[in-house]
């Protein structure tokens, strides 16, 4: 008969999952392992880090003071991808335009909060934390709904972190370790030292002790269920990296990689309901065209590519995809044919049970606070929708308060 201490002699010797991070406590403490729901809700946050330059991203050529505030960045009318007569996206969002004639695209303009940070780090804690009125933050919109679901997450991998060696703050929570991953490979266990051989008997011997029976409610029932949760999560996820086959072709790009594992993970039902990726480079104070063609280039094609492969596999209508951006930039450019910091700007949601279309009227050019675009749509509104409408999870204790919904969906 296996005892405790040979339990964990054996199997304590491995960490349970290695994801790049601290493996996620939600795993030690669960009691069970519990399916995921084929129909449950998932969103996928992307950010746009640095500041992105929400006037060239969706251009208002139908405006003569944009050019006039712009005579040497702004994008010409002809170049334009038109949404309609007057507000148009980058040209090099070709398969955001594809999205939004399909009524998958979603541009809810004028987003911003109250008395605008310019700082990158204070802005974006305060997009991160949904909390601009406090200084000092230690949790994040996304990680504190989590907790409030948190019975409801035994046995899965609620959220998952991309690209970073460090949680975001969105996702940090009091109750649930979010973990960060770069790759499904590196999603495995971990056996420890020793040759192959050494490594094999180890397996089996975890498989072992993992698969038999214990008495319901004692630790060592308390530790095997752990050991199945992880062991099963681990080798789903190894066969699904091994096997999964894009229904469509991803770019050759960072955040198309990331999101083709995204997907992968999103095919394997491992109960992950959110999902955090980072696109970094919009801090463009100089020579702003190139480089800004460049990130717009690889935003589009990426999240087009992953929402092909999400139809091709049947899995569209379960994911929401949201961007956004700690700030956009200032309506005049400046002397380096650049943009710098400002303040409102628009947020994307893809999905196919978007209402699509641009929600909301362009912030005024003229009508400036100290040189940048007014707010009109608090992004804790938009938070609000993800969460009351899409996840079906009640803002108002996430939040700290009601916010009017907008409606993208």
């Amino acid at each position: 008969m296996t005892t405790r201490r040979e339990f964990l002699k054996q199997f304590g010797a491995a960490s349970l999952v290695s994801l790049g991070a601290t493996p996620p406590s939600f795993l030690a403490r669960a009691a069970a392992a519990t399916e995921a729901k084929p129909d449950e809700r998932i969103l996928v946050l992307v950010q746009l880090a640095g500041g992105n330059d929400g006037l060239n991203t969706v251009v208002p050529f139908g405006r003569a003071e944009y050019y006039k505030a712009r005579p040497g960045v702004g994008i010409g009318k002809d170049a334009v991808l038109k949404l309609n007569g007057e507000l148009g996206l980058h040209p090099a969002m070709d398969g955001f335009k594809k999205l939004f004639d399909e009524g998958w695209l979603s541009v809810v303009q004028g987003v911003g909060y109250p008395n605008p940070d310019r700082s990158h780090f204070r802005s974006m804690d305060i997009w991160q934390s949904a909390k601009p009125e406090k200084d000092d933050v230690s949790s994040g919109w996304l990680g504190r709904a989590l907790d409030s679901t948190v019975e409801q997450h035994v046995g899965k991998v609620p959220g998952l972190a991309f690209g970073t060696d460090k949680l975001p703050l969105s996702l940090v929570a009091s109750k649930i370790n979010v973990p960060t991953v770069r790759d499904v490979k590196g999603y495995q266990l971990q056996l420890g030292p020793g040759n192959e051989s050494a490594l094999k008997t180890h397996k089996q011997a975890l498989e072992r002790i993992a698969s038999r029976d214990a008495s319901a409610g004692s630790d060592l029932d308390f530790l095997r269920r752990t050991a199945r949760t992880a062991w099963s999560s681990a080798e789903k996820l190894k066969q699904i990296s091994a096997s999964y086959k894009p229904a469509t072709a991803y770019p050759g790009n960072a955040l198309g990689n990331k999101l083709r594992t995204v997907a992968e993970i999103i095919s394997g039902d491992m109960g992950t309901r959110m999902f955090y990726v980072n696109l970094d480079g919009f801090d463009t104070h100089s020579q702003q065209a190139n480089v800004h063609q460049t990130l717009l280039t690889e935003l589009s094609s990426a999240i087009s590519a992953f929402v092909g492969d999400l139809k091709g596999h049947g899995l569209a209508d379960r994911v929401m995809v949201a961007t956004f951006s700690e700030f956009g930039r200032r309506v005049a450019e400046n002397g380096s044919l650049g943009t710098d910091h400002g303040a409102a700007s628009q947020m994307f949601v893809v999905s196919p049970k978007c209402k699509g279309g641009v929600i909301g009227a362009h912030p005024s050019l003229t009508d400036l606070d100290d040189g940048d675009l007014k707010f009109h749509t608090d992004f804790r509104s938009v938070y609000a929708t993800l969460l009351d409408r899409w996840l079906n999870i009640p803002s108002e204790p996430v939040l700290g308060g009601a916010f009017r919904p907008v409606e993208f969906v």
